[in-house]
């Protein structure tokens, strides 16, 4: 039986990252307080995966400016992240931290853990400043992400967790009606 993750708060986990040069400790309460995106990926030095790395590294000053830090994390090690970063044009530009989790503790806490091989699915999670889950998206490893609906999708999270009883409809942006949900909209839609 499947139990969805939404709405499910972080569980706790304890991993190196590396960040801006440097290797950082990251634990579950480094998350609290902001919003953040977790962004598994099977492996470094891989086809897909800086393709989607890339990409997010494109929005990551405009999520900065809405208040969300980006973790991505694959089961790697942070060594193996700085000598991607170290050798990969696409790769140096991520300014975002590049967790290590070679034991795969946090890649099972998110569920997409492939335990036959050792690697993540591609999956992505928003995640509150209280450190509830509130977007969870898990692709097959064919399949690539995109940057900017992930973006747009952070944007309808913050902006129905400040206005109560309001909902954004699909490709809903912001500046666009939303609605509220009532028994006037049954069947109007």
């Amino acid at each position: 039986m499947y139990q969805s993750i939404i709405n499910s708060s972080l569980l706790p986990f304890k991993a190196t990252a590396f960040h801006n040069g440097e290797f950082i400790e990251v634990t579950e309460k480094d998350v609290l307080g902001k919003w953040a995106i977790f962004m598994f990926y099977p492996a470094d030095f891989t086809f897909v995966c800086p393709t989607e790395l890339g990409d997010l590294a494109d929005y990551y000053a405009k999520l900065q400016e809405m208040g969300v830090e980006v973790y991505s994390v694959s089961t790697d090690t942070h060594f193996t992240h700085k000598a991607w970063h170290d050798t990969s044009d696409t790769i140096a530009k991520i300014k975002y931290p590049m967790i290590g989790d070679p034991t795969g503790r946090i890649t099972r806490n998110f569920g997409v853990m492939i335990e036959e091989d050792g690697l993540a699915l591609r999956g992505t999670f928003v995640v509150n400043p209280e450190g509830v889950i509130k977007v969870a998206e898990i692709h097959d490893l064919g399949i690539g992400r995109s940057a900017a609906e992930l973006l747009r999708k952070v944007q309808a999270a913050q902006y129905v967790a400040t206005h109560d009883g309001e909902v954004c409809p699909a490709k809903w942006q912001p500046g666009e009606a939303t609605l509220a949900p009532s028994l006037d909209l049954v069947g109007k839609i």
